[in-house]
């Protein structure tokens, strides 16, 4: 007994002091969590979309010769229109191609002073525009740059008025032509976009015949045409929002 006991405490002793010992030994730093592998992403611009646009336009006429008058003259009037358009596009790598329909009405009002009325005014108003055109864009990611062109459609009122302010003469006409165009979109988020987009409508020169109101027979003449776009776009793409890149 007189043996164990002593040697009992040398054991205690011994296993206290390495104890001790190790505490004061620096500890090995637990290794940090490893960080989340985040996966690229590339914005998806495939799919349906339909939206809202808004800006303005301006509407140049020509009034040729007025029932075998002289050429009475050109003007530019400038005025809002607001419309809407949806489309389709596909995406084969960064090259994007779309096809889309757009109308809108408009205020865009053009007169100058009448050569066949003397004091009168000739003007022509565009009270709505459509377009119906393909698209080819270039996309860096959620920004796109496109080109597009195709048919474009012109709704005009256009009237002769007396110097009194009396509508004389009076036509509507609804005028075919071509339109070429260049915009940005950007997606703010998977499935909103907006852009800014310029189209030129190259509307030709038509005959166009006019009533008498006051009367008198009615009368042929001729308006060449050419309108300004401005415009900015809302569009809501359907469909799934991203890719991921590999």
């Amino acid at each position: 007994m007189k043996k164990i006991l002593p040697g009992a405490i040398g054991f205690f002793v011994a296993g206290w002091a390495t104890a001790a010992f190790a505490a004061d030994l620096p500890q090995r730093p637990i290794p940090a969590p490893a960080p989340a592998v985040v996966m690229p992403y590339m914005y998806d611009w495939t799919g349906f979309y339909i939206g809202a646009n808004g800006g303005y336009g301006q509407n140049r006429a020509c009034w040729g010769n007025f029932a075998g008058f002289n050429i009475e003259g050109c003007n530019s009037k400038s005025g809002g229109l607001v419309g809407g358009q949806a489309g389709y596009r596909w995406q084969f790598g960064q090259f994007v191609f779309g096809a889309e329909i757009e109308g809108d009405w408009a205020n865009m009002r053009a007169s100058l002073p009448s050569v066949f009325v003397p004091g009168g005014i000739d003007s022509s108003n565009v009270t709505s525009v459509g377009l119906l055109t393909g698209q080819l864009g270039y996309a860096m990611n959620n920004v796109l740059f496109y080109l597009k062109g195709g048919g474009a459609l012109a709704n005009n009122y256009s009237l002769v008025q007396n110097a009194a302010g009396t509508g004389l003469y009076n036509a509507s006409s609804h005028r075919l032509g071509a339109s070429v165009g260049v915009g940005i979109e950007y997606g703010i988020t998977p499935n909103w976009t907006i852009g800014l987009e310029y189209d030129y409508l190259m509307m030709g020169t038509a005959n166009n015949s006019f009533s008498c109101n006051a009367g008198c027979a009615a009368v042929a003449n001729s308006i060449s045409q050419n309108i300004d776009m401005v415009t900015i776009r809302l569009n809501y793409k359907f469909g799934g929002p991203v890719t991921a890149r590999y």
